[in-house]
């Protein structure tokens, strides 16, 4: 069976996290230029919403450059029709690939039977893997959970999924019930692997969870046996995240790529600026600008003065503010490197 460009990618590879309201086509962006990882996967997308009068503005959630390729698109539904039509729509944008969320705890997901809720509906998680694969065509089609609800149930919510031949598993090594408080089971990761083998599957198995950069992702990928690895919380105030990746791959270091905290101040702003314009043209008009201010947190942190500016940069609500204030505070010569 072919799994498209899951196929192609060494081992172990590296992907972004579909964070909500973080990996947005703004931040991808940044991120891509600055060093890509083997996958980027989108924001989870409500497939009912994609077959909404509401659509247009979730269209702003698909979109994407050529230089994000391989991309996957996320979505989430408890519905096998919704499903099928929104993996044909993202078929028809010319996506890489479709991913179905089966571990999002959000009330509000859960009510609509999505998310994790699907933990406790075995039979509907399958019936959505068949209709993603039934609207997608010849894209292929993963799957991203949890290891369990409550509790680590691993041995039994697996091999239900295997069952319908996904091209990729992600697990989020943590319960519902821990959302993500807990350490990640990486273990439980492991075992994954060890099912996947023992029942003769080609499905790939990729962990997630506590990887604080590559070194490290690298390191839970050789430990574990998994075929890749996603990253999410590292990229918080670091699009240089995945720059090294082609070192890593080649061994040619053992020390982590370009942690932004090694980083001048000028290009950490300047990413910060380049980051919120982008946000802004692209999503101005769709999207709070609050959501930017979470990035802020990230970004302005670790020189002398990054208080102050942090606290100047919430209070504003636009790009030509940011950057203002942004080039008064270097000029100013508060930052170190300037």
């Amino acid at each position: 069976m072919s799994k498209g460009f899951w196929d192609t990618l060494p081992k172990p590879f590296f992907a972004l996290a579909p964070l909500a309201d973080v990996t947005d086509a703004a931040f991808r962006r940044v991120i891509a230029e600055r060093g890509k990882p083997d996958v980027f996967f989108t924001e989870f997308v409500s497939a009912d919403g994609l077959c909404s009068p509401g659509r247009a503005v979730l269209l702003n959630d698909l979109l994407y450059t050529e230089q994000e390729r391989p991309i996957v698109a996320q979505l989430f539904s408890g519905s096998e029709t919704a499903m099928e039509q929104g993996a044909a729509l993202v078929a028809s944008l010319g996506f890489d690939g479709v991913d179905i969320n089966m571990g999002c705890p959000d009330k509000s997901v859960e009510k609509q039977g999505a998310g994790a809720a699907l933990m406790k509906n075995y039979d509907k998680a399958q019936a959505l893997i068949r209709a993603a694969k039934r609207g997608a065509g010849t894209l292929p089609v993963s799957v991203k959970i949890r290891i369990g609800y409550n509790k680590n149930e691993i041995e039994e919510w697996l091999p239900v999924l295997l069952k319908e031949k996904p091209a990729a598993i992600t697990v989020h090594a943590r319960t519902r019930k821990e959302m993500s408080k807990a350490a990640a089971h990486w273990d439980v990761v492991a075992r994954a692997v060890a099912i996947r083998n023992k029942l003769k599957s080609d499905t790939l198995i990729i962990g997630n969870g506590d990887a604080s950069d590559l070194v490290d992702a690298e390191k839970k990928a050789r430990e574990s046996g998994t075929d890749g690895v996603m990253l999410g919380r590292a990229i918080f105030g670091n699009p240089w995240l995945f720059t090294d990746l082609p070192a890593i791959r080649k061994r040619t270091t053992k020390t982590a790529n370009t942690p932004h905290n090694s980083l001048t101040t000028p290009e950490k702003l300047a990413a910060l600026v380049e980051h919120t314009k982008l946000f802004e043209e692209l999503l101005g008009g769709t999207k709070s600008f609050a959501v930017m201010k979470k990035h802020y947190k990230a970004y302005v942190e670790g020189f002398p003065g990054a208080k102050e500016l942090r606290i100047k940069l919430m209070e504003y609500h636009n790009a030509a503010e940011v950057e203002e204030a942004v080039n008064d505070f270097l000029a100013a010569g508060l930052s170190d490197g300037v």
